[in-house]
């Protein structure tokens, strides 16, 4: 699937990045482009190296080899406090016996910045994170949320060309990191700077991002917009770390009749699928990879897909999740929209089905489907 997003320019550049702490090699020879005016999200599980990333951009870390630039400006070879960067942590380091205003203008305190530019300069970062009508308040007479806007502000009001954003709300509860996810991405909109955001948080990333880079081991799975890395994962690793998904092992039989199109062998039936773009050869053994959402349930007397009996129900308000046990023994998940109305729609536990999924909307990776490394890929 093509990009929907549209092209921007580059302003940061990771070229040949390696790095290791003591025997462990943390990253290795990465590559990425960051553009400008974007929100890209790096995520991966712990220990990928998306910290160190960041750490790296800010100036906190340095690569063993490589070079990072923004624009011409060889960032590599300046000090952290000389970068055009700055970064809000999961934890917010807001000095508690300060106000707001004073937290804010720190910064701009040290680095000397005329009085009147600086009142100018923190009542626009606090009225952009909805906050002046505070600007008194002391942290600990603030919300975690409130908190957290408190240190986005100290972060934009020195004006940064790239804002670095470790897991700022790991910390937040749900409906509180919810309503920040919003506000983060208004706020960058309307700073029109690149966000650069670190998490572990598949719905985070999805939902948040013009781009998503996913990371594995030091290195760069895939990058794509959240739709790309949802609906047509690179490699096996991002088809089962970005969301649910049921994987069925399969084996091609041979290219069919219809351009465009392969026969494989899937749980003993011969079935004709899309090939999705990839070229394949009898006799590979594949993956067809199948979202929860996209499966779909029958009558056992339906002559459509796969017999499996019902071993579990979960109501999730707006969604129904069935667990079902196909022949073979292995477990599928699948997702409906809840309709109390539809007969044909409460299964009893033990009841035997037939599970199939919308024709077209499995995903079909060889076994050895390799990683992206490519900077802009």
């Amino acid at each position: 699937m093509k990009s929907s997003a549209p092209e921007k320019a580059p302003l940061v550049k990771l070229r040949g990045i390696s790095k290791t702490f003591g025997d462990r090699k943390v990253l290795d020879s990465l590559d990425l482009d960051l553009n400008d005016s974007e929100f890209v999200t790096l995520l991966g599980p712990s220990g990928c190296g998306k910290t160190t990333v960041l750490r790296m951009i800010a100036g906190f870390e340095s690569p063993d080899s490589g070079t990072i630039t923004l624009e011409s400006t060889a960032l590599h070879e300046r000090p952290a406090h000389q970068r055009p960067v700055n970064t809000v942590f999961q934890s917010y380091a807001l000095f508690p016996h300060m106000n707001l205003y004073d937290n804010v203008a720190f910064g701009l305190r040290m680095e000397k910045v005329a009085k009147a530019e600086i009142h100018e300069r923190v009542r626009e970062a606090l009225e952009m994170v909805q906050l002046a009508h505070l600007s008194d308040r002391r942290p600990d007479q603030l919300s975690g949320g409130q908190q957290q806007r408190v240190a986005i502000a100290r972060a934009v009001v020195k004006r940064p060309r790239v804002l670095l954003l470790d897991e700022p709300l790991s910390a937040l509860d749900y409906k509180l990191r919810k309503q920040m996810q919003n506000e983060l991405k208004r706020l960058q909109r309307r700073l029109g700077i690149t966000f650069v955001f670190v998490t572990h948080d598949q719905e985070e990333a999805l939902s948040m991002s013009d781009r998503v880079v996913v990371m594995r081991e030091g290195g760069i799975e895939q990058i794509g917009t959240p739709r790309e890395v949802y609906e047509s994962p690179s490699t096996l690793f991002v088809a089962r770390f970005v969301g649910e998904i049921n994987q069925l092992a399969a084996q091609v039989v041979r290219p069919a009749a219809t351009a465009g199109r392969i026969e494989i062998t899937l749980l003993g039936q011969t079935l004709e699928l899309s090939s999705h773009g990839r070229a394949y050869q009898g006799g590979e053994a594949v993956q067809v990879l199948l979202r929860p959402e996209d499966m779909r349930l029958k009558g056992a007397e339906d002559s459509e897909g796969f017999p499996a009996r019902v071993i579990e129900r979960n109501y999730k308000g707006m969604t129904l999740d069935t667990v079902l046990e196909l022949d073979s023994g292995q477990q599928l998940l699948a997702s409906e929209f809840f309709d109390e109305d539809d007969p044909d729609f409460d299964y009893r536990l033990g009841e035997r089905v037939r599970v199939s999924w919308v024709p077209d909307w499995e995903i079909i990776l060889p076994d050895d489907a390799p990683a992206v490394t490519g900077a802009g890929a």
